[in-house]
């Protein structure tokens, strides 16, 4: 891990660091009285901030490092972009003191998911067999970022090869552990951004979103996360991920913005997609869903945090239906004979267009360290699914998507609630990487097919889904709320999660931070 110790340059800086914090301390939430007031700034904050000169980017830069060392520990991040983002900082604050114009986005600093291309860092997927290798091309969603004056400060760390929910990467990647609990696991597969974002590394950054890879953990790491609208690819897709993404599957992955607030989450999409920022919904009158088989068998300490959060929907004026999509049957029809076929040619496409000829697919599966990966990629390798896949994407995935469609319209919904999870974070397995969970007592069940319960049937039918904080359960653990809205809501989704997060209220912060 590149992680480098603080230069004296940036030991110096700490005066600075203090004081541009006393400046702008007013404009922030309540906090500790030993944290740095930086790290509360969101991401519109910190870009305000710097662009008036309230706070140098420098200090600001600082203060986020600061966090990568501080929680180094629970190996969010696999690349420190330290040296370039220093040079980027003090460029910011020399062009400001000479009253030149900054870019839109000059302050923001990213982490994004190590399975998503920098042509300036290795891409690494979290594997052995890609380590150190640097692709010729940028993901257009960060091309759109960084164009506008963001930094990506770091790589973040993920469940190897993105095929899993836990990001207990047993290769040197190392295991992503949970802020709130280190000896729990953070979800996955985008658990080092997650991480990165809970404990103040940045405030808001990418993940990889496939069958709940920016919700999962989201919701069990405290931060809010969205898997935008993919539908069929083409101009449904929300983000063009243009083959520069390692792939688990081109009819489902998609990136995902992930950050401390749904705010931040909005302010990412709006600087990917052009479009303006939402603003918080009204929610009074607002229709949405409640699915009886999305609800059913919840662990005993979630269920108190989720049905809470319910209830304050409830009494702020949004009106709960109680209607079931009855989804899951066919999305088992659908889910694994798409995951578990298109990286056949999904990674050989995306190895060309890279630019990457080192290594081939078979190199990669050959040294892939974590088990339940090296079980995952065996299926892929011997196709098992092959013969089911087209009516899998024929016949399936498109009865699938209509019975969303019908459930939306028919009930008249602007979306559905659900929890994101059925429990909250897991023991991390250090031996499979991802073994088995028991719900209150019962028969020990597969920890993947578990977490993504709730999260996997809307993947599977392209539509847009939005994790957003509940509260902690009695043990202090993060529990998540999930809102679903039909294909191309993504705007309303967002508009909707900022004013439910008014409702529910900011999570305490991670002990530590």
């Amino acid at each position: 891990m590149h992680l480098k110790s603080l230069t004296r340059r940036q030991a110096m800086a700490s005066t600075a660091a203090v004081s541009s914090a006393y400046l702008f301390s007013t404009m922030l939430p309540a906090f500790a009285a030993d944290a740095n007031p930086l790290l509360k700034m969101s991401a519109q904050q910190a870009v305000s901030a710097i662009q008036s000169g309230k706070v140098t980017a420098v200090a600001y830069l600082h203060a986020l490092l600061g966090q990568t060392k501080r929680h180094a520990g629970l190996s969010a991040l696999i690349y420190l972009n330290e040296a370039a983002a220093m040079r980027a900082a003090e460029k910011m604050d020399a062009d400001r003191a000479a009253g030149r114009r900054l870019k839109p986005l000059a302050g923001l600093f990213i982490v994004a998911k190590d399975n998503i291309n920098t042509n300036d860092m290795p891409t690494t997927a979290g594997t052995p067999a890609l380590k150190g290798v640097v692709p010729k091309t940028t993901a257009p969603s960060i091309q759109k970022l960084t164009d506008a004056g963001a930094i990506v400060l770091a790589k973040s760390n993920l469940h190897e090869l993105a095929f899993g929910i836990t990001s207990t990467n047993l290769s040197p990647s190392g295991i992503v552990r949970n802020p709130y609990d280190p000896a729990r696991i953070p979800g996955g597969s985008s658990g080092g951004t997650a991480v990165a974002i809970a404990v103040g590394m940045v405030a808001c950054g990418l993940g990889t979103d496939t069958g709940g890879s920016t919700r999962v953990p989201a919701a069990l790491s405290g931060i809010a996360g969205l898997r935008p609208s993919v539908g069929n690819g083409g101009n449904q897709r929300r983000y063009n991920n243009d083959n520069a993404v390692f792939p688990i599957s081109h009819t489902r992955d998609t990136i995902g913005p992930m950050g401390k607030t749904v705010a931040d989450v909005a302010f990412l999409d709006a600087a990917i997609t052009g479009s303006a920022m939402a603003s918080a919904a009204n929610l009074k009158g607002v229709r949405m869903g409640v699915p009886a088989k999305f609800w059913a068998g919840l662990a005993d300490d979630i269920k108190p945090v989720v049905l809470a959060a319910k209830a304050k929907l409830e009494a702020a004026g949004v009106v709960l239906v109680d209607v079931d999509p009855d989804v899951f049957d066919l999305n088992n029809q659908v889910s694994f004979m798409v995951a578990l076929h298109e990286p056949l040619e999904d990674v050989p496409a995306y190895l060309q267009a890279s630019g990457i000829s080192s290594v081939n697919l078979k190199d990669i599966v050959a040294q892939v360290v974590s088990p339940d990966v090296k079980g995952a990629m065996g299926a892929v390798m011997g196709d098992v699914f092959g013969k089911a896949y087209p009516d899998a994407m024929n016949i399936h995935r498109p009865a699938l998507q209509k019975k969303y469609v019908d459930y939306f319209n028919d009930n008249k919904l602007d979306a559905m609630l659900f929890p994101t999870t059925p429990l909250a974070a897991a023991l991390v397995d250090e031996i499979n990487g991802s073994g088995k969970v028991s719900i209150n007592g019962g028969e020990p069940a597969d920890t993947f097919g578990t977490f993504i319960r709730n999260t996997d049937p809307g993947s599977n039918a392209g539509i847009p889904g939005l994790s957003i904080p509940a509260g902690l359960t009695a043990g202090g653990l993060p529990v998540g709320i999930e809102i679903d809205g039909p294909l191309g809501s993504d705007q309303k989704l967002l508009a909707l999660g900022m004013a439910i997060e008014n409702v529910l209220g900011r999570l305490p912060d991670p002990p530590g931070m």
